[in-house]
């Protein structure tokens, strides 16, 4: 998933870890690892008569650019999906997928049918969720007319990658509701991660009727719906997003929190400010980051909390655009930047520097693809690349990056070492995160940041974004044969050590032409009042509120 922000990406069953992506646009008490998903955290001891709201005050460090899980495709997005919807499965303190919507579920012998019982439960509007919630939402997103960029998270279903290419019906797809409480799943192949996507957001259901009667439904708390421990109360844009506990959720004696109101400042230092003025109970990741100047200090106080995630930071080039229409060029520009120095300097909490594409929890080639800052490798490439290219000397080149203080101060350290190692003139263009996003996927840009946060705990994960050169989060338009071919034989192959040696052939193909450009793997860092408890933050980075308390 896009990660918008500062520090990271998304993944599940990596760390088992329990605290706080997308793609696209960071760092308590935490519940114990072994706590089941439905478990409740420890009830506050404050005597009910003196019981106060529980509230949670965080700050989105931007606007989400959705409320509708069928098209979200960033973090941001994500988290407030996750707060108020549930999926079939939902992902617990342990980082295992537990029955959620889905009261049971059972698996074919051959692993390509999933039969899910749903329970008995409500929208936040009173409707009964139903099966067919889910096949709707499920075909709505496969819909071509939807134009979700996370459609091809649905092609482990039965003819969702056909459905989604016009080549069958969206009647042919394997999601099927045999009545109002039994859903049928057919599968493409055997997918053994099958139950984390159902965690997802891109499989969570939505309200057909909500949805008919009003096409902006999701942008305005007053039209909101969902099925989860929480709905929205208020979405002033741009300003704050307050979410309250939802009392038609089928769970809703676990969920402890009242409220959680939301600000939204762009601003790291000022949102470490309003931390530390008891304005806000958390400050960084995963909604945020943390002013890199500020934590030498907080690290040196203890208050700093970090926790490695599946997830990589990097570079975009587009490829259609000169100069990196040049693959000799591309790897020039990689190979010629000093990621260490990089994390040394400005990052300073515990990243490791990507020669590869692979997060370090489903690493395929431990010992990555390139050499870190090989500066004498990447001059000669760019005299090749130039020559190939028949220039004698680069045109203006722009790097873009949506507005953080992290990205700012990485794309600046960048820009020198470009201008030091190459002798190249970048100029810095920063836009708001939505924006961003919508120039990115539009091709408006030469070279742009962005991260990702696995959504499952598998390679696959990272490597699929780049099969299909207008694959929904391919920004670089760049396609490879060998590498689609490699990808969909990884799909059909069932020994685990064969899967991933051909993934690892893919992983190389990837590197080797280099239309991105890793710089850095993740951590999540983050500081929090004590009181705060049993925020769920997964090994992928993923947030989810359900258990959280202030005690």
């Amino acid at each position: 998933m896009k990660k918008n922000i500062f520090a990271l990406v998304s993944s599940i069953a990596v760390l088992g870890t329990a605290l706080a992506g997308c793609g696209g646009g960071q760092q308590a008490t935490t519940p114990p690892a072994e706590q089941p998903a439905n478990s409740q955290p420890a009830a506050p001891s404050t005597p009910a008569a003196e019981a106060k709201p529980q509230v949670l005050k965080l700050n989105l460090h931007s606007e989400p650019p959705t409320a509708d899980p069928g098209i979200s495709e960033d973090t941001t997005s994500a988290a407030i999906i996750r707060a108020t919807f549930d999926g079939l499965t939902r992902i617990g303190a342990d980082g295992k997928a537990h029955e959620s919507a889905a009261e049971s579920y059972t698996i074919s012998e051959d692993m390509l049918t999933y039969t899910f019982k749903i329970r008995d439960a409500k929208w936040s509007n009173g409707d009964p969720v139903t099966a067919k919630d889910f096949e709707y939402a499920w075909k709505r997103a496969l819909d071509p007319v939807t134009a979700s960029n996370y459609a091809y998270q649905l092609y482990y279903v039965k003819n969702g990658e056909k459905a989604n290419k016009k080549e069958v019906s969206l009647d042919d797809v394997g999601v099927k509701a045999l009545d109002d409480k039994t859903l049928e799943v057919k599968l493409e192949n055997p997918t053994p991660f099958f139950l984390e996507l159902t965690a997802f957001p891109t499989y969570f259901p939505v309200n057909k009727k909500v949805i008919d009667a009003n096409a902006k439904w999701a942008g305005e708390a007053k039209t909101h719906v969902g099925n989860g421990p929480f709905k929205m109360e208020t979405w002033e844009h741009k300003s704050k997003l307050v979410l309250v506990k939802n009392d038609n959720y089928w769970d809703k004696d676990t969920v402890k929190l009242d409220r959680i109101e939301f600000s939204m400042v762009e601003d790291e230092n000022t949102e470490l400010s309003m931390f530390e003025n008891g304005e806000l109970d958390w400050a960084g990741a995963p909604m945020s980051s943390l002013p890199t100047d500020a934590i030498p200090a907080l690290k040196d106080q203890g208050k700093i909390t970090t926790q490695p995630i599946a997830g990589t930071y990097w570079y975009k080039f587009n490829t259609e655009k000169a100069p990196f229409n040049n693959v000799k060029i591309r790897k020039a520009f990689a190979y010629s930047i000093d990621r260490k120095s990089l994390i040394d300097n400005i990052l300073q909490t515990g990243q490791i520097p990507a020669t590869g594409a692979v997060p370090p929890s489903m690493v395929l080639n431990p010992n990555g693809y390139f050499k870190d800052n090989d500066v004498e490798e990447a001059k000669k490439l760019l005299e090749e690349g130039l020559k190939e290219a028949g220039l004698t000397k680069l045109p203006a080149i722009t790097l873009s990056y949506n507005t953080s203080e992290g990205h700012k101060k990485i794309a600046e350290a960048i820009q020198d070492q470009w201008k030091k190692h190459l002798g190249v003139d970048v100029k810095l263009e920063n836009k708001e995160w939505k924006v961003y996003l919508e120039d990115m996927h539009n091709g408006n840009f030469q070279v742009g940041r962005m991260g990702w946060l696995g959504d499952f705990n598998d390679p696959i994960n990272f490597l699929e974004l780049y099969k299909e050169k207008m694959g929904g989060n391919n920004d670089t338009r760049w396609e490879n044969p060998k590498y689609k071919e490699l990808l969909n034989q990884s799909a059909l192959e069932s020994d685990p050590e064969k899967r991933k040696k051909i993934l690892a052939d893919a992983e190389q193909i990837l590197m080797d032409d280099m239309p991105i450009m890793p710089i850095y793997f993740y951590t999540n860092s983050w500081v929090q009042k004590p009181e705060v408890k049993g925020v769920v933050i997964g090994g992928l980075g993923d947030v989810d509120w359900k258990w959280a308390a202030v005690e």
